[in-house]
């Protein structure tokens, strides 16, 4: 198998390098650089309406539904491109999680309606799946959608919910069933966050920063058009937003970029009088990362050629979250190493300039602790990946 770009992916590439540099406004661009996210809820929806200008604003979407008709690997070039640039992620809640399962499972009506907001950037998107005692464990969920006339009633909490702050809608699992087995009685909903008996509740982090919430629905009425497909089909509709949720999760375009930032540092950070890359040890320890991100790409690599040929991924999906966080958490430890008595020199500031290493990598270093939990716990993965493989050999 050739795991090269062939002329028209390199060709491509450098289109990508080339809208970057020219259509990535600085002031954004040097905030996701020094991890600077207060301006986030601006940052997020200004680069998607460039990227929609473009005709770029959702990469993996049908042309029917005004997306690019890439192919995988031209994603994930983009994708990758994007990341060692320091471009603001897109929201992957609208544009990479409902989207997809509105395009499969939604109406006519709900295509219409809520696809062109997503991909023009003027509607936030969150999620709603987690509760407490039920997130790896996601069939346990409890929140309950009561049928009154034309209308579902909602009430419960979810928790863990990304961004919701900032959010104008969000898709929830929801309990429509009391009587069958807990996969069968969930359907999926989506609900206006104006609607009335919701409460959004930060959750201030470890890295200072409250980019989590608790969502309470206290008999919130949303219209029974609002449940997408068939009622208690949700978790059919769960898995499959699950599989587009992993889509590029192995993240080898940030995880690139932080090891180039290792590498500077190791030049610049002192111990006893010398630059820390003459240190062998630690030397040895950039070199191992560096090689498990080689040997990372490569198999990522191989399983998007192999989804070009319509091969949909086995177990290497879930082989692809479990070594792409753990290496991203480990290239973060490392750089917090380098750094030393920098680390923690106190409260980051907001808005240090890029090449102040020090408040960057240690509020990187505390968020990243979540990369191993969220999108299916790395747990829960080598589960998987041990039952693909039996079922294999079976």
């Amino acid at each position: 198998m050739d795991l090269t770009f062939n002329p028209a992916e390199l060709a491509f590439r450098d289109e990508v390098r080339a809208f970057l540099s020219e259509k990535l406004p600085e002031d954004i661009r040097r905030r996701m650089a020094c991890g600077d996210h207060s301006r986030i809820h601006d940052d997020i929806p200004c680069w998607q309406r460039i990227l929609h200008a473009r005709g770029w604003g959702a990469s993996a979407w049908p042309v029917e539904f005004g997306g690019t008709g890439w192919s995988k690997t031209q994603q994930y070039i983009f994708e990758t491109e994007c990341a060692l640039a320091d471009a603001p992620a897109q929201l992957a809640f609208g544009v990479k999680m409902v989207a997809p399962v509105l395009m499969r499972f939604g109406s006519s009506a709900q295509q219409q309606r809520f696809l062109p907001r997503i991909l023009d950037g003027s509607a936030w998107w969150c999620q709603g799946y987690s509760e407490t005692g039920s997130g790896s464990d996601l069939a346990s969920l409890r929140m309950r959608a009561e049928r009154e006339g034309d209308d579902y009633v909602l009430n419960g909490q979810k928790v863990w919910n990304t961004l919701g702050q900032y959010a104008d809608w969000i898709f929830c699992l929801v309990r429509t069933d009391t009587e069958c087995k807990p996969q069968r009685s969930i359907s999926f909903v989506l609900v206006d966050m104006k609607s009335p008996g919701i409460t959004v509740r930060p959750t201030r982090l470890m890295d200072g920063t409250y980019e989590v919430n608790e969502i309470w629905f206290d008999n919130v009425r949303i219209p029974a058009d609002n449940l997408v497909g068939e009622e208690n089909k949700g978790w059919t509709y769960a898995k499959f937003l699950l599989g587009h949720e992993r889509t590029n999760i192995a993240g080898i375009g940030g995880s690139q970029r932080e090891l180039r930032r290792l590498k500077e540092m190791a030049v610049y950070c002192q111990r006893k009088g010398k630059p820390l890359i003459e240190d062998a040890l630690f030397a040895d320890r950039i070199t191992e990362v560096e090689l498990q991100l080689t040997a990372l790409e490569i198999t990522n690599l191989r399983v998007i050629f192999d989804a070009e040929k319509n091969h949909a991924p086995g177990p290497e999906a879930s082989m692809l979250k479990v070594r792409g966080t753990e290496i991203r958490q480990r290239i973060s430890e490392l750089q917090v190493e380098a750094l030393g008595a920098r680390a923690l020199a106190g409260e980051p500031r907001r808005g240090e300039a890029a090449d102040d290493d020090a408040p960057r990598a240690a509020l990187a270093y505390l968020n990243l602790r979540k990369l191993s939990i969220f999108g299916g716990s790395n747990e829960i993965q080598r589960n998987i990946i041990a039952q693909m493989i039996l079922q294999l050999r079976g």
